[in-house]
């Protein structure tokens, strides 16, 4: 069929695991047309080369990758007789990178093929190009030449009939689209039905495999609440009475801040990495490595007396010159810094510190590879340096399920939408109000409305129950560039560019299974802890205990393996097409890491099993609340003004 791009389309059959993938390499564009400042909107006529480009080359480069569940056939297709017609082309050597799964994309490159197959038919010149897309420089789909040999009769209608085939199911596709419906709405709906197959066929396997997809159901699909609340079961009277006068508490605050008595001028030296300690040089060295995939987060925790968040933002700020561009005095920083820190749980196993100075590590690494050089402007860099540092803070150690279901009072302030996510901003925001702590005080009134809209955006983004949205709207917007014949992923508009940055902050926050496996292995353990004591509160309170929270009924190894198949595998290699070969080397690791826990899964999670990885992770959480208690004097004198306890099981504010 001459040039013709065939591609998977929803009714495609089940492909093999292993096989040849698109990839997708990214290089800054150099067109002229249109520069999206940050700050100030779209200016045409602005070269790119004044501050960052507009757009991202995009540009196939077959490789061989495993796949995750979203290349594999969509079931509700599969009776289509176009659907078996077109499957006939996708198992094709020539043609079998031309992978694409995402609804709209699939309709346009459809529609580019009819094309192609016209001219082929026809021999009409096509040497002008479409809207400037379709033959442009970084086309992947050139219409054959017209010196092309003529079709035999036979090659001619058949070619005649497929191509008309194809028309009809563009038609098909076109005539059943809603019209109140995004092109990524159309992806999300076709993920969300993948998922809830692929999960399915995974519970029935086992009694666990059921839990498992119960919490992925969960915990990533945003699902209506059911109308049903839960059933709580009250002891007595006196329970009743503390819950009445716990509603009646003011909601005229920001709740979970807490004042901080420190002094408003820093005296001294600034500490080389941000904080006082004793191993400054052991620290410097593997701060030194901060550029790089998977250093040892915790490592960096008990070097610097547990202030991992305030060394590696501060060492972050100053590599990148954040402090020099936007005129923050270094002790501003640190006196924020170690405020914020401050507001993060001691003791709770996985929503703490560590984890959000391990994704702020991350997603400098991630803005820091050669595909994404020169991509983002300083302004961008810095919200989503800041919104990592802060996407955590005050968090109580249970999930916004949690405290919507007990009615708590951030529940309640925030309609139980994003409930979590939307009080560590306000926290974050309201943090900035202290003294010297304002780091963004020399900021212009642009540059600073500008910030906030984009770190309250990616913040949102770490909700979990919009994962397969952010996902199918990702996938949506690189595979759609893809086919469009110009190679060119845009990025000259707001809606474009925090998609990006939501994403990398939604990878790095989902990276824990790219890390080297000791890292790896002790984040599991601490959100497994996390989850137990959740399910011990609900347990407590006569409720039925969400999945994966009870700690006498649990197949943690089960649970990685789904984990990575459904959420983690499929969000990674999108990121990885859109800066190959830069991520490679992240999807190998994650695929090592699937391994080894598919290899290690028990054969029945009994309870000796389940006590005894309680006990080991509870003595590894032990030595770490043991370390954090003995932290180092640092510059900042910090006290707390109000009689707080410090047993770091918080009580989810509000609750």
């Amino acid at each position: 069929m001459g040039e013709t791009q065939h591609v998977v389309v929803q009714g495609e059959r089940r492909l093999s695991r292993l096989k040849i993938g698109p990839k997708i390499s990214v290089t800054t564009a150099t067109s002229t047309e249109q520069y999206f400042d940050v700050e100030n909107g779209a200016s045409p006529n602005k070269s790119p080369l004044d501050a960052s480009p507009s757009g991202l080359v995009l540009q196939n480069l077959p490789q061989q990758r495993r796949e995750s569940f979203l290349y594999r056939s969509d079931s509700d297709f599969e009776l289509s007789p176009k659907s078996l017609s077109r499957n006939s082309s996708v198992t094709s050597e020539v043609h079998a990178d031309d992978l694409i799964v995402t609804p709209f994309a699939q309709i346009l490159a459809s529609l580019r093929s009819v094309r192609n197959n016209y001219i082929t038919l026809t021999h009409v010149p096509a040497n002008r190009s479409r809207r400037g897309s379709a033959t442009g420089p970084h086309s992947n789909h050139q219409p054959q030449h017209l010196n092309t040999p003529k079709l035999s009769e036979d090659s001619f209608t058949k070619l005649s009939l497929e191509t008309l085939e194809e028309l009809d199911w563009c038609l098909d596709q076109l005539e059943t689209i809603q019209t109140h419906r995004s092109v990524s709405d159309m992806a999300s709906s076709k993920f969300k039905r993948m998922l809830n197959r692929e999960l399915s066929h995974f519970a029935e396997s086992s009694k666990s495999g059921n839990q498992i997809s119960e919490y992925i159901c969960n915990t990533f699909l945003d699902k209506q609440q059911e109308m049903d609340s839960p059933t709580i079961k009250v002891e007595d009277t006196d329970n009743q009475q503390k819950n009445k006068k716990d509603k009646k508490a003011t909601m005229a605050h920001i709740v979970g801040v807490r004042k901080l008595k420190h002094t408003n001028s820093f005296t001294g030296v600034v500490p080389r990495h941000g904080v006082e300690t004793v191993h400054e040089e052991e620290l410097g060295t593997l701060l030194g490595d901060i550029d790089r995939w998977g250093v040892d987060i915790f490592r960096i925790a008990e070097l610097s007396n547990n202030r991992p968040l305030t060394c590696v933002t501060y060492t972050i700020f100053r590599e990148r010159e954040l402090m020099k561009t936007f005129k923050i005095p270094p002790t501003t920083l640190l006196t924020y810094l170690l405020h914020l820190e401050e507001h993060y749980g001691r003791l709770i196993p996985y929503h703490n510190n560590i984890h959000a100075a391990d994704v702020t590590q991350s997603t400098h690494v991630l803005l820091s590879v050669a595909a994404l050089e020169n991509v983002f402007t300083d302004l961008e860099i810095l919200a989503a340096i800041f919104a990592c540092a802060i996407h955590d803070v005050d968090h109580p150690g249970v999930t916004n399920q949690f405290l919507v279901n007990t009615s708590s009072e951030l529940a309640l302030m925030y309609n139980d939408e994003s409930v979590l996510e939307n009080h560590h901003l306000a926290v974050a925001f309201k943090l900035l109000q202290e003294d010297n702590c304002d780091i963004f005080v020399n900021l212009t009134k642009k540059q600073r409305q500008t910030l906030r809209r984009m770190v309250i955006d990616m913040v949102l983004s770490t909700d979990m129950t919009k994962h397969m949205e952010h996902l199918a709207n990702f996938k949506t917007m690189v595979e759609t560039n893809k086919v469009s014949g110009t190679g060119v992923l845009s990025l000259d508009s707001y809606s474009d560019r925090i998609q990006v940055l939501q994403n990398m902050v939604h990878c790095s926050d989902l990276s824990n299974p790219t890390k080297p496996l000791c890292i790896y292995r002790q984040w599991t353990d601490r959100i497994m802890e996390e989850f137990f004591r959740q399910g011990d509160k609900e347990r407590e309170r006569g409720m039925d205990i969400s999945p994966m929270c009870d700690r006498h009924n649990v197949t943690v190894e089960k649970s990685q393996v789904g984990f990575i198949d459904y959420i983690v595998h499929p969000l990674w290699e999108t990121w990885a097409d859109l800066v190959h070969p830069d991520a490679q080397d992240i999807l190998d690791t994650l695929e090592d890491n699937r391994d080894y826990y598919q290899n290690v899964i028990p054969m029945s999670p009994t309870k000796s099993f389940c006590n005894k990885r309680t006990s080991e992770t509870g003595d590894r959480l032990d030595n770490i609340a043991e370390d954090t208690d003995h932290m180092g004097n640092i510059q900042f004198k910090l006290t707390l003004e109000d009689d707080q306890p410090e047993d770091g099981e918080k009580t989810p504010t509000g609750s």
